[in-house]
């Protein structure tokens, strides 16, 4: 009887010399939206493609990467391909190889940096363990629709090789966060791009926008008659609409804007909202979170910041 497979769900047998990046491919198809399996014993290869076999069923068309190497229990060349051509024909599965390959001497240079112990050759130089897996890896590598040569790519050059050959439009998409938060409860951790708003005017020292935020209309008209707003924001959002598609195409899946102010509830609130539809209008889809505007506003924090800085409160 023949599985159904989605149109799209594609099915990646992903393997090759150990070193040569299989780790690394393996979670970058996780961040599109791959399931991935890595060393999955050989007696449950099968298995996974099978009407109730293990797979989630929430996950059943998305597409699926199989790590396999020399490490995994049974493993044996000859007899990968043999059941990926019976798959082929009694299911009519498409399963496709991706053989990750190194020269043998930067495989050495890279076994020595991380010193890590080739998984061939425990009590021996990397170097045996090299020639012992290169011979057990032909008949995959001769096989393999997909073959990638590392030795002269950094990471983030065969993430981007990796999504170039397997991703999609749907899949490929960058993930972008625009973040609000408040300096006086901490800095926000992991920002790519983060931008200091307290040069703007003030709104908490106004007795009738303290309670507000900056979701609030009003808040949003005080903080945008500061004279520097417009061009701030502006270059502001230019400089991220310019950078975006840079990480993306450098292999990045997330991208975290942060915008903070003294409290987290006014200006960068704000600011938060303002970029974040510029963004959508340019064609992006960000999600636009605010970290502290849940926390009461306090005179304490916004004068002690008022007065590091010089300058009294409007």
């Amino acid at each position: 009887m023949s599985e159904t497979v989605s149109p799209e769900r594609r099915i990646l047998l992903v393997t090759g010399m150990s070193g040569a990046g299989k780790s690394t491919a393996l979670r970058t198809l996780e961040d599109m939206g791959w399931e991935t399996v890595d060393n999955l014993p050989l007696s449950l290869f099968e298995k996974l493609f099978e009407p109730a076999g293990p797979l989630d069923p929430a996950k059943a068309d998305r597409s699926i990467a199989i790590g396999i190497d020399s490490r995994t229990r049974g493993f044996d060349a000859n007899a990968i391909v043999e059941r990926i051509k019976h798959l082929k024909e009694e299911r009519s599965l498409d399963i496709e190889t991706l053989f990750l390959d190194c020269t043998d001497s930067e495989l050495e240079r890279r076994f020595s940096e991380t010193r890590r112990r080739h998984p061939l050759a425990l009590d021996r130089p990397a170097a045996h363990g090299i020639a012992l897996e290169r011979d057990l890896m032909t008949p995959l590598r001769r096989w393999a629709a997909h073959l990638v040569d590392t030795t002269d790519s950094a990471v983030n050059e065969l993430q981007k090789d990796i999504r170039s050959r397997f991703g999609s439009a749907e899949n490929d998409e960058l993930v972008i966060t625009v973040v609000s938060f408040g300096f006086a409860r901490g800095i926000l951790r992991n920002a790519d791009l983060l931008f200091d708003m307290r040069f703007l005017r003030n709104p908490h020292w106004d007795d009738t926008l303290r309670a507000q935020t900056g979701l609030d209309a009003a808040v949003g008209d005080y903080i945008a008659k500061d004279e520097a707003y417009d061009e701030a924001l502006h270059r502001i959002e230019e400089l991220a609409i310019l950078l975006l598609p840079r990480y993306q195409a450098e292999g990045k899946s997330y991208v975290t804007i942060g915008f903070g102010c003294t409290g987290g509830r006014h200006r960068s609130v704000h600011v938060a909202e303002r970029v974040g539809e510029r963004l959508r209008e340019a064609g992006f889809s960000p999600t636009v979170s605010h970290r502290d505007l849940a926390f009461p506003s306090l005179d304490s924090v916004e004068r002690v910041a008022a007065g590091e800085n010089g300058t009294v409160g409007e």
